[in-house]
């Protein structure tokens, strides 16, 4: 994984951003590894649905959360899954393909 440090991405308030497989993260965050195994499980949901469905599946699907009560960035099926499984450094040896289809329905 590519990793770029800058003052602009991602916005404040997030650690790290993964755009088309490239981390870009803030001068001043520490990347551990449940971080970058977070975001490595972004880029495997991208490779499986492709880089347009992909971003645009979240889009609409935080748009709709939007509506909900709580926090709709968290609620993403696909950060669901990046959140459950980012300290399970071997998560992606075994991971099924289309796992976050699961939090979609919980």
């Amino acid at each position: 994984m590519i990793i770029i440090r800058n003052r602009y991405l991602p916005l404040p308030g997030f650690a790290a951003i993964n755009i088309l497989g490239v981390l870009f993260c803030r001068r001043d965050v520490r990347l551990t590894p449940w971080l970058i195994n977070h975001e490595r499980i972004h880029t495997a949901q991208m490779l499986e649905m492709g880089i347009l469905p992909f971003y645009v599946w979240y889009v609409v699907e935080w748009l709709v959360k939007l509506s909900q009560k709580r926090n709709a960035y968290y609620r993403i099926s696909f950060e669901r899954e990046a959140y459950r499984h980012e300290h399970n450094l071997n998560y992606l040896r075994h991971r099924k393909h289309y796992a976050w289809w699961k939090m979609m329905r919980k």
